[in-house]
């Protein structure tokens, strides 16, 4: 087999050098001195799928394979196509999803100017609160093929399929098919993968960002070009205007990595790490100039910001604060390191505990154990070793996002966490390949058995949290793994088709587990603001931060001994999603009973209930409403106006009408203020006003006290001054008739 050229550098001064002889001094990480195997011809791959003996170790790392075996190709688009299956089986049962979002997209798809904002609403009162990057893809969708839960969700499922193509590929690349192939499944059968690949929230775009911007590091790796950092800098500002901040989580990890690896002089490194800063800038803050230089009177106020300033909302609450718990108007912050809080407990452990374990951590036990042993083989490896520097990369994005995921104390629901899902999938691929090829030696093959053992123990766990869903699943995924690693075990000395069964029985075992909980978010509608994958544990009973999902199809907090799953708590301020990520209405399909709690379509939906006030939870609109509404928008800017986003995006929804959100999110925000609303009614632009909605109706402005709030003066000043009128079971406000008094 022809060992392919590798670019190297001097440790002195980082001056690329010609790869060094096979069996030279230089041979680093790929020589016998322990580094990882040579590189993947037709050969090597296939001769590691059958399981006949590791190719010989000439090659300082892995590089792409010289030729592709006849399978690959057809695997790749196998995988592809199961997982594009996967996600798009019942997609319909979510309707709407999340409606907040949602009625963003509607508006974007009927006026180009909400499209560029990412307002709520077609006339422009409000935006959401985080960026637009998310809606775009949606929002053309929609323009194309109408609005319909297909159209909204299908761009999604794209988004995931093509997450699974990059991690593919990035892999494929250092490690070979086979690890390639096994990346790509753990990513496709991640239950909160499933959950957010076929859901609106603005978390799909941001994992396949950051998926792609991980491979791109890893290409200027190889070759040290300018160009692939570039790129992955675009990728990144791209990901900030998908979800603001936490974009950057893993920009510490993969510029340090590309400092002191990159196959090119110290002085180009740097040069090059301040292009892809620049070209990050660029792509990531056009959108944020134009709208801070655009004149405020003529955009939509900046929703979740109370100065209408997207700088304020980006480093503020949605900024720190997600960080230190310090968020103003929110219910409150989370907990402190190593102890309880409103969104649940932090600490070490917070990635497995009863909330999240089942979301992302099956093979995240898996993932850790074999990041070590990647370092480990290549520990004597040169310092451009490409496939050292991989690790790394994939590895150090895990770390830094688990670590801040952990320890962050403000706000934080079990969904963020399909952030974690590209880089556990790469690791694993990547070290299992790893250890693999050095099974022979006797640390590797116990390696091996140890990572099965560790990953059937968790999923016996993890299963156990979920008592009724299959129990007999636990049995099978502890027997099997455990017997799986006693034959891993022995990998040296048995004989082939021995180890290759005990290998296809730990694959199997480990992935039992994610694939039951996984079938079983497809199979159920989700909905809301909060929402959750798989079967709902014991230990997520429905508080702020545990959500969990309805048992039996009955949202939490629907038997009145607990808050609703989607929030919880009143007036959770914007946002609530996390880094800008804000949750919204529960996302139904339109027709129904006015304010009252809606579920999604399919029993036990995720996201149940309306929440406090129907802050979180928004309104089903029925016949009558829906048809005031939309007899009396000829005429008029907005067709009615409701206290909270959520009500408003229900409405719209329904009437496909723009509606006013008074107050963005929680009805807290100082848009519009009273004079300002009353100056549109004078005006005659709002024609309904629809009594009830969220906390900032009745209850705390941001800073303020109870009822002292815009919304609330708003709903009164309505309220004493003009004609009541009743659709359905809803109250509405005619703004075109003042009361006999006045």
């Amino acid at each position: 087999m022809t060992t392919p050229r590798d670019p190297q550098s001097d440790p002195a001064d980082g001056a690329p050098l010609h790869a060094p002889a096979p069996n030279g001094p230089q041979a680093g990480a790929g020589s016998a001195a322990g580094g990882l195997p040579a590189p993947y011809g037709p050969r090597a791959v296939a001769d590691a799928a059958v399981g006949d003996p590791p190719p010989p170790q000439t090659a300082v790392s892995p590089g792409p394979p010289t030729a592709d075996p006849r399978w690959a190709r057809p695997a790749l688009l196998a995988l592809l196509l199961a997982t594009g299956v996967l996600y798009l089986c019942n997609l319909h049962a979510s309707g709407y999803a999340n409606s907040f979002y949602s009625a963003a997209v509607q508006a974007g798809s009927q006026s180009w100017k909400a499209f560029f904002f990412g307002s709520l609403d077609a006339a422009n009162a409000i935006t959401v609160d985080k960026p637009p990057a998310a809606l775009w893809p949606m929002a053309l969708s929609v323009r194309l093929f109408g609005l319909n839960s297909w159209a909204i969700l299908v761009p999604e499922v794209l988004m995931g399929v093509g997450t699974v193509a990059v991690v593919h590929a990035s892999v494929r690349r250092r490690s070979g098919h086979g690890a390639a192939l096994l990346a790509g499944a753990v990513l496709a059968l991640t239950p909160v993968a499933a959950l957010m690949f076929r859901f609106n929230n603005p978390d799909a775009l941001l994992a396949l960002l950051m998926a792609v911007a991980c491979h791109l590091v890893v290409r200027a790796l190889e070759d040290g070009r300018t160009r692939w950092l570039v790129w992955a800098g675009v990728a990144v500002g791209f990901a900030f205007l998908t979800k603001t901040l936490q974009a950057f989580l893993i920009l510490p990890a993969l510029a340090a990595v590309y400092a002191v690896c990159a196959p090119v002089r110290p002085r180009k490194r740097f040069a090059q790490l301040a292009l892809a800063t620049v070209a990050l800038v660029v792509s990531g803050g056009w959108w944020v100039a134009v709208v801070e230089l655009w004149p405020a009177s003529s955009r939509p106020y900046i929703g979740g910001s109370q100065n209408n300033s997207f700088l304020e909302l980006t480093f503020g609450y949605n900024g720190l604060g997600r960080l230190n718990g310090d968020e103003t108007g929110s219910v409150g912050g989370g907990g402190a390191p190593g102890g309880g809080g409103r969104w649940g407990e932090t600490g070490w452990d917070r990635m497995f505990n009863d909330d999240i374990g089942g979301q992302i951590s099956w093979l995240l036990p898996a993932a850790l154990i074999l990041l070590v042993a990647g370092l480990v083989l290549s520990r004597k490896a040169g310092r451009t070793d490409v496939t050292r520097a991989a690790f790394l990369v994939w590895g150090g994005s895990l770390l830094t996002t688990a670590v801040v995921f952990s320890f962050m104390a403000g706000i934080f629901h079990q969904y963020y966490t399909v952030a974690l899902a590209p880089y556990v999938a790469a690791v694993t691929g990547m070290g299992a390949a790893a250890l693999w090829h050095r099974r022979r030696e006797t640390w590797a093959a116990l390696t091996l058995a140890a990572t099965v053992t560790a990953t059937a123990a968790w999923g016996y766990v993890l299963l156990h949290r979920t008592p009724d869903y299959l129990p007999w699943l636990r049995w099978l995924v502890l027997v099997g793994g455990l017997t799986a690693a006693l034959g891993l075990v022995f990998a040296g000395r048995a004989g082939r088709r021995v180890v290759l069964a005990a290998a296809g029985l730990g694959v199997a075992a480990s992935l039992a587990g994610p694939t039951a909980y996984t079938l079983s978010t497809v199979r159920e509608g989700h909905s809301g603001s909060i929402v959750t994958a798989g079967p709902a544990s014991t230990g997520m009973g429905g508080g702020p931060g545990g959500g969990g999902g309805p048992q039996n199809g009955t949202p939490p907090g629907a038997d009145g001994n607990g808050p609703s799953q989607n929030g919880g708590f009143p007036g959770g301020g914007p946002g609530q999603d996390g880094f800008g990520a804000p949750p919204g209405a529960d996302g139904t399909t339109p027709p129904g009973g006015a304010g009252t709690t809606t579920e999604a379509p399919g029993r036990g939906s995720r996201g149940g209930g309306a929440g406090m006030g129907g802050l979180l939870g928004g309104t089903d609109v029925d016949a009558e409403a829906r048809e005031l509404l939309e007899a009396g928008a000829t005429g008029h800017t907005w067709a009615a106006a409701a206290v909270g986003a959520q009500n408003a995006a229900s409405y719209q929804l329904a009437t496909g009408e723009p509606v006013m959100a008074i107050g963005g999110f929680n009805g807290t925000d100082p848009s519009p203020t009273l004079a300002q609303f009353q100056q549109y009614v004078k005006d005659g632009r709002i024609h309904y006003f629809v009594s009830g909605g969220g906390a900032g109706a009745g209850g705390t402005g941001r800073g303020g006290a109870a009822g002292t709030g815009a919304a609330s003066r708003i709903t009164a000043w309505v309220q004493s001054h003009f004609t009541h009128v009743t659709a359905g079971s809803v109250t509405f406000y005619d703004l075109t008739r003042p009361t006999s008094e006045n």
